[in-house]
């Protein structure tokens, strides 16, 4: 038994750190890069930010770019017109993490939980308030894009509440992202202190406390019923 479960969990869990660290490194990187070329960017065309920014769909279903490091420099870039298209990018993302996890994990960790009565009895009672946790798990900046995305479809939860959950939670931080990105001055000081702002602080903060509270009610109710 120990052995099917060390050999279950140990793909999602490898790809789980990955989650977390590919981003930070990656981030890191760019924030560089940007500030280097910050000139070749301001003169990029129509064309040329529609297909950059395009280019999110990949790099946020592979934990590349964060959407909130993406609606930084694209809302410091190009401003507003990107947020459309950031919109559109995120509900992609998400399409795409959910299709690349049925396809590598083929239900086999939702099949190890039905076969557990206890965490299936749960799973069951949380997949009551589905669209609820989904929405209020994406509220968060600082809980990894991919990552929930990856757990979202790992636990068998509807396409259908991953996205519409997904796109009306992201609104809100896309939202701070573009408007922050468009008041910075500078490239480098906006992407070394994205939330220098007090005002941006606030929001973000309230996103965080929002997102934590909500979760915790509707994960108790969850759990109350099952007890």
């Amino acid at each position: 038994m120990q052995n099917k479960i060390k050999k279950l969990l140990s793909g999602p869990l490898i790809v789980s750190v990955l989650l977390m660290v590919v981003p930070l490194v990656a981030t890191s990187f760019l924030t560089v890069y940007f500030v280097q070329h910050e000139d070749y960017f301001l003169a990029f065309s129509t064309i040329g930010w529609v297909s950059f920014t395009l280019l999110g769909i990949f790099t946020q279903a592979l934990a590349i770019t964060p959407p909130t490091f993406c609606g930084l420099v694209l809302g410091f870039f190009w401003g507003w017109k990107t947020l459309p298209l950031l919109f559109v990018i995120n509900l992609l993302s998400i399409l795409l993490i959910y299709f690349l996890v049925k396809r590598i994990d083929s239900n086999r960790f939702s099949n190890f939980i039905n076969s557990n009565p206890k965490a299936s009895k749960l799973l069951k009672s949380i997949r009551t308030d589905e669209l609820k946790i989904i929405t209020l798990t994406k509220l968060s900046p600082v809980l990894p894009f991919t990552l929930t995305n990856f757990i979202f479809a790992l636990s068998g939860a509807k396409l259908k509440n991953i996205l519409l959950g997904g796109f009306l939670g992201m609104i809100p931080r896309t939202v701070v992202a573009v408007w922050s990105g468009t008041k910075a001055k500078e490239i480098k000081q906006l992407l070394e202190n994205p939330n220098e702002g007090a005002f941006q602080q606030i929001l973000l903060i309230g996103l965080i406390l929002l997102s934590a509270i909500g979760l915790f009610v509707v994960i108790n109710k969850a759990i109350a019923r099952v007890s």
